[in-house]
């Protein structure tokens, strides 16, 4: 028996290119549809948080990056007009679904850049970036998912990426997975990375099956593609 392991930056549910509807509780859907045991998200809108249990009937746990300043009403604003409303709006967080088979622990969270204040993201400037991670059991077994998503900025995202593998160091197994934002980074004890900026990677666990992103005709509706990124799984051996 193997863990089905998926990230997908959602893109606030956009399509791209960009048309005039969005998509995100489809997204959702079609990432949870087969019963995954983990799904990392980002760029996830804060009205949505509420709605990812209901979405996807996984545990939902969540770190919010860009706190919105609009309320629910981002949501109807963002559908008016989704190629022009700015994801500040409505705010934004990562996100994990959860198996319901995993007895759920802690989780924490490690703001990879302290120094942005809340005035820089709302001129447009640099984001906040967090890695969230969370300490789950199956089968009496310890396991730590850490979820990032880096600056878009390759120098930037290298070092923030370090500093999320040092926040679950002393994890004994241990998944890192998210948007990196630099491509084919390698980190030391961890699992290759593949070619991209959407990794997961592993320590203490073997690959059953290697990172690969799902084909284009997977998430292809009405003649666009559900988000700009393309939803990267890999299958981890547990028995």
């Amino acid at each position: 028996m193997g863990l089905v392991i998926r990230t997908w930056n959602l893109y606030h549910g956009r399509t791209h290119p960009k048309t005039g509807r969005t998509y995100l509780e489809r997204m959702v859907r079609l990432a949870s549809l087969d019963a995954p045991d983990v799904v990392a998200l980002q760029e996830v809108p804060l009205w949505a948080l509420g709605r990812l249990e209901r979405w996807s009937g996984m545990h939902a746990v969540w770190s919010v990056t860009v706190p919105g300043f609009l309320g629910p009403v981002a949501r109807f604003i963002t559908d008016i007009d989704p190629v022009r409303v700015k994801f500040t709006a409505a705010g934004q967080a990562n996100a994990m679904l959860l198996s319901p088979r995993f007895e759920v622990g802690r989780d924490r969270t490690l703001v990879l850049n302290p120094e942005i204040g809340r005035l820089e993201w709302l001129r447009g400037g640099r984001q906040r970036r967090v890695c969230q991670a969370v300490d789950v059991q199956l089968d009496g077994r310890a396991l730590t998912v850490a979820n990032l998503h880096a600056t878009n900025n390759a120098d930037l995202a290298r070092v923030e990426v370090g500093l999320a593998a040092d926040f679950v160091a002393d994890a004994e197994r241990c998944i890192l997975c998210g948007d990196f934002n630099v491509p084919d980074y390698a980190i030391k004890d961890f699992s290759e990375p593949i070619e991209g900026i959407d990794q997961i990677l592993v320590r203490g666990l073997e690959l059953e099956s290697p990172p690969r992103a799902w084909p284009l005709r997977r998430r292809r509706v009405n003649g666009a593609l559900l988000s700009d990124h393309a939803p990267v799984e890999a299958e981890i051996a547990w028995t």
